[in-house]
């Protein structure tokens, strides 16, 4: 009897080891989603910064060091024609102030850059500046491109 018992156990054994061998495995595996989420990241960090191209002008070097500001900006752009741009978007000069204040909000604390195309006229970009200046806006600076001969 005891050997019936010894020979039946050693069956039941090795159906068991026979059923462990074809378990599924319950881990997930992440390692393709982290290949995937690591592409996005370098894709995102490369394509960012092109987004954020404004009005295509020809800036004038300088050697003034960069300005840091929390906030962004509101931006002013004359073109190579004369055209004035608020951001991104083309207005008439004698629209400008009207159009500021209403995107402001009349706060004349509001940072205001003016980038001017090194081929325009210089008494053009004093002349929004001092429309600027006369609208009551006290914080406006321009904008040039970095010089690297330091």
């Amino acid at each position: 009897m005891a050997g019936g018992l010894q020979g039946g156990g050693g069956i039941r054994r090795r159906r068991r080891g026979h059923r462990r061998s074809y378990t599924p495995m319950s881990d997930i595996n992440v390692t393709p989603f982290v290949d995937v989420m690591l592409v996005l990241l370098i894709v995102f960090m490369v394509t960012a910064p092109l987004l954020t191209v404004g009005v295509p002008v020809d800036l004038p070097n300088s050697q003034a060091s960069p300005i840091s500001e929390d906030s962004e900006p509101l931006v002013i752009t004359v073109d190579r024609n004369g055209a004035i741009y608020i951001q991104e978007t083309e207005v008439a000069f004698e629209n400008l102030v009207t159009r500021l204040n209403a995107i402001t909000d009349r706060s004349p604390d509001t940072r205001i850059f003016v980038r001017g195309d090194r081929e325009i006229a210089y008494g053009r970009i004093m002349r929004v500046m001092g429309r600027l200046n006369g609208a009551g806006f006290e914080k406006v600076a321009l904008i040039t491109e970095q010089d690297d001969q330091g």
